[in-house]
């Protein structure tokens, strides 16, 4: 219900409720949008990574077997203190024992071998840049079993990552804070000393010593709990051993909670915590966590290896949610749904983020990737596989049409730009870790992943996963392993194909001319890279091995050809198709490519959007590729306004989603300008006749999608100043502040953006308040989302105040900010002078990890102009935020190439839109 303006909210609103990582997907690289450089080209330093910084993993002569760990939380002065005794094999003889540390103070250490007496740590030695400790001993340790003893203290931060408190408020009004954790990427290290690496995998015995009246939480079930010997309002609460695992899933949780609780069908105990006296808010997720078990138990053919699960809300939490083993971690928003008062957006969110975690349970932790390099390997799969378990539990979402607009499309966007960078991307020091938790690891690692699922068919593909996660459970795998299985199973060439997708960068467009030849038509398809700025000019052409499925209008659900494309150039013969067919390349929007079809053969195609015969997906991609094919110059942009045109009689929901940001982009583009009312009006004829059609009020036998269709359809016409949609939400707003008639869930963000879009202090004033009165935090949200969206100057700073205010969530400052940047050119002004004054504050706040990458790429990423880029380039200089190196890079790039197709498009669209007749439905 976020009714995104651009892709980039709706990874924000999705991805920013996904993996600790997710990062979502966090925004989808909102306007990667596309021209030549001008001017600017002859200065492109800033397009350039920076130098990696050297980097060296741990060394190798001791190796930790067993974690016997104890930590004693203190909620009141936010403190921790810790007891490790780890049990390790020294493979090398040494003096030295080299471990993971940061934030943490050792107080003692020593060693113990197994046949020999303890012996004292005589140095300990901080490197705190590379966030390590040496320890140094007094003479040689042997080879051989001992155990490792560390007593130490740290802090409960508030940065949302290590071991940190999370504030929360009680039914009673009274503020309290939870102990809880956020490891991944290399934070485990922030609550105790470690070998914090993937691959050196141990077990674990976690201890917790908490108050009485608290829960205590970790990966395992609870095997003892006893009253504390030295305190008599703590409890003892010990956990099973766990399996081997990496460090990074390691999870604890000490707070208040209630939970609802079921078995799976095979057997597994599944609860889900909640906030107190919110328990029934856990149900739905509860409800697809017990479908998604036994899903996957079957899909893969291996069994869930734990006892228990547990999903929980955690009330600060940087990501959406993080798969830690047995004890999943989410946002509020990403877990909890209220039977009333969740519309059907959020329904669908939590149903997709627990089965995207719940995929990690095998993928990734029976199974971690060898590295960070094949991070995707992690957050591909499950980002391609929470569709299919979505589309198992809820067919009638219809998820893999939107699984084009929200992951395909994003990744295809942000992938076109010089500075993207290949699915695997060689990873060293961990602030690199941060920067690949976006688009291409997540949702361009998705579509390659559904595009050789298709390739190689269903049953192969399962065969071949079953195969892998049995050869690797409980060991670390690289991409090149999961190549091998998939290769055995489907004796098909997968890793010559998957290289090409995933060691190189980018992706190709595939330009399609056809000739007729009696009841024969030639086609003849040339490959190239896809550039954001134009037609590919690099000396080296790279090539990629591209499954390529091609129908026509006989039966356009069905493929009639099957080709894998690995040559720059391929001609196809297909027999029996008659002059008056068109063809499609691409059936189902599979392969990870985009098409430029030839004049006439894009022109066959037009009747098959208007007569629906066109799958929705496929209608939906031919305008998604005519629309970046304009953004970079390749072909004119009223062509595409012209193919909008055809659109309105479309009645699939996430067709219009589609069209809805792509016009939320050029909207924001033309807000440079004098005439972006003009393109308003072009919005409300072409959403006017769906509108109508729709009405306000639910009819019987409507479902999930009308549902999002509706409040996509009336945001959309609201906020582009539709007078009669306009006058009802005003009506509504009124009737729901008034307290006559509640809004829907489904209605509220609708009208909440049309009212402040329209609105004054009087409208900001009353938004605010109902956001004071909200006990859902999904309304809490929905409200910050939108606030931006109001006209007024001094409003937008009384907005942007806000996020920094008590009142706001620390990780919801970034989607205040964005809305702000997101609602207006002078929003978008504003909030970049507001993250540069407040830059410090802001910065500290989220100790550069990926809050801060989102709420840069969120503020600045809409500018249109090669002055403010160099400004942006100046600013990140002289202001380094080493995890978001990339992204500068990025919207800078993405600036310049706004400006190159503001320049160039902008005289012709003023004219198409002043000169184009006026629609005849007036609603």
């Amino acid at each position: 219900d976020a009714l995104p303006i651009s892709r980039g909210w709706m990874w924000l609103g999705r991805r920013l409720l996904f993996d600790s990582v997710s990062l979502n997907r966090c925004f989808c690289w909102l306007f990667s949008v596309s021209a030549r450089f001008t001017h600017l080209a002859a200065d492109t330093s800033f397009l350039d990574m920076a130098e990696k910084k050297p980097f060296e993993r741990l060394p190798t002569d001791v190796r930790p077997r067993n974690y016997a760990l104890c930590l004693r939380p203190d909620l009141l002065d936010f403190t921790f203190a810790g007891k490790l005794e780890a049990v390790v094999e020294v493979k090398q003889p040494t003096n030295q024992i080299v471990m993971n540390c940061a934030d943490i103070d050792i107080i003692t250490a020593s060693y113990v071998p197994d046949t020999d007496a303890e012996v004292q740590a005589t140095g300990i030695n901080y490197q705190n840049e590379d966030e390590k400790v040496t320890l140094s001993f007094p003479s040689i340790l042997d080879t051989g079993s001992g155990t490792l003893k560390i007593d130490f203290v740290g802090e409960l931060n508030d940065k949302m990552k290590g071991f940190y408190r999370s504030k929360y408020t009680t039914p009673s009004n009274e503020v309290r804070y939870a102990a809880v954790t956020q490891f991944e990427a290399t934070d485990a290290r922030r609550a105790f000393p470690c070998w914090d690496e993937p691959a050196i995998k141990a077990t674990f015995d976690i201890t917790l010593v908490v108050p009485k009246d608290r829960v205590a939480l970790s990966n395992m079930n609870v095997i003892d709990r006893k009253p504390s010997p030295d305190e008599k309002n703590l409890v003892e609460v010990t956990f099973a051993r766990t399996p081997v695992m990496s460090t990074y899933l390691l999870a604890f949780v000490v707070g208040e909670y209630d939970f609802v609780e079921t078995k799976s069908s095979d057997g597994v105990l599944v609860r889900v915590y909640t906030p107190t006296d919110k328990a029934e808010q856990g149900r739905f997720a509860l409800e697809v966590a017990a479908k998604t078990l036994p899903f996957y138990k079957d899909y893969f053919n291996v069994p869930y290896p734990l006892p228990k699960i547990d999903l929980i809300a955690v009330a600060d939490f940087a990501a959406g949610a993080m798969e830690n083993w047995g004890l999943v971690t989410y946002r509020e928003t990403a877990l909890l749904i209220d039977p009333k008062n969740s519309c059907a957006s959020s329904r669908q969110r939590v149903a997709l983020v627990v089965g995207h975690e719940l995929a990690h349970q095998w993928f990734g932790n029976l199974v971690t990737m060898e590295w960070w390099t094949h991070l995707w390997l992690n957050e591909g799969f499950a980002s391609w596989i929470e569709y299919l378990c979505v589309d198992h539990c809820f067919p009638e979402y219809d998820i893999w049409t939107q699984f084009v607009s929200a992951d395909y499309t994003c990744a295809q966007e942000l992938d076109a730009l010089n500075n993207s960078h290949p699915i695997e991307v060689s990873v060293g020091h961990p602030s690199e870790v941060d920067e690949i938790f976006d688009p291409i690891s997540y949702s361009k690692g998705a579509s390659v992943i559904r595009m050789i699922h298709d390739y190689i068919g269903d049953e192969d593909f399962r065969k071949g996963m079953h195969s892998y996660l049995t050869k690797f459970q409980h060991k670390n795998a690289a991409t090149e392993d999961l190549w091998g299985c998939l290769e055995e199973a489907s004796q098909k060439p997968i890793g010559d194909v998957m290289n090409t997708w995933t060691k190189q960068m980018g992706f190709p467009l595939i330009h399609v001319e056809d000739e007729q030849q009696g009841d024969e038509r030639v086609l003849k398809l040339t490959q190239r890279k896809f550039c954001a700025s134009g037609p590919y000019v690099g000396e080296e052409n790279p090539q990629w091995m591209v499954p390529i499925s091609i129908c026509t209008s006989e039966n356009p659900n069905l493929a009639i050809e099957h080709v894998l494309m690995n040559e720059p150039e391929v001609t196809v013969v297909l027999k029996g198709v008659t002059a008056n067919q068109w063809v499609k390349l691409n059936l189902g929007t599979v392969g990870f490519y985009r098409t430029q079809y030839s004049h006439s053969m894009r022109e066959s195609l037009l009747p098959g959007i208007r007569d629906l015969s066109l799958l929705p997906v496929d209608r939906l991609s031919l305008q998604n590729d005519l629309f970046s094919l304009a953004r970079a110059g390749i072909i004119s942009t009223v062509e595409v306004l012209k193919v909008m045109e055809a659109f309105v009689s479309e009645p699939n929901y996430t067709v219009w989603s589609d069209l809805s940001c792509n016009l939320g982009i050029l909207s924001t583009l033309l807000s440079n300008t004098d005439y972006h009312e003009e393109l308003q009006v072009f919005i409300r004829d072409l959403f006017s006749p769906i509108g109508l059609k729709l009405g306000w009020d639910p009819k019987p036998g409507e479902g999930h999608l009308d549902a999002l269709l509706r409040g996509l359809v009336l945001g959309k016409l609201g906020k582009a100043g539709h007078k009669a949609t306009l006058d009802e939400a005003r009506r509504r707003f009124k009737d729901h502040v008034d307290g006559k008639q509640a809004l829907s869930a489904d209605l509220k963000s609708p009208v909440y953006v049309t009212v402040l879009k329209h609105g004054d202090s009087t409208t900001v004033e009353t938004m605010l308040k109902l956001h004071k009165q909200a006990d859902m935090q999904e309304e809490k949200n929905r409200i910050e989302r939108v606030l931006g969206a109001i006209p007024v100057a001094e409003l937008l700073q009384k907005v942007l105040t806000f996020s920094l205010s008590e009142d706001v969530r620390s990780q919801d400052t970034v989607s205040v900010i964005g809305g702000v940047a997101g609602g207006s050119k002078q929003g978008r002004k504003a909030a970049w002078t507001f993250v540069k004054d407040n830059w410090e504050e802001l910065y500290n706040r989220y100790q550069g990890g990926m809050l801060i990458q989102r709420l840069i790429k969120l503020s600045i990423d809409g500018f249109a102009s090669e002055k403010i880029a160099t400004e942006i380039k100046a600013f990140f200089d002289s202001h380094p935020a080493p995890s978001a190196e990339r992204i500068v890079q990025q919207c800078c790039e993405n600036i310049v190439l706004n400006a190159s197709w503001l320049k160039r498009d902008a005289e012709a669209i003023h004219q198409y839109l002043v000169q184009r007749p006026a629609s005849a439905v007036k609603v």
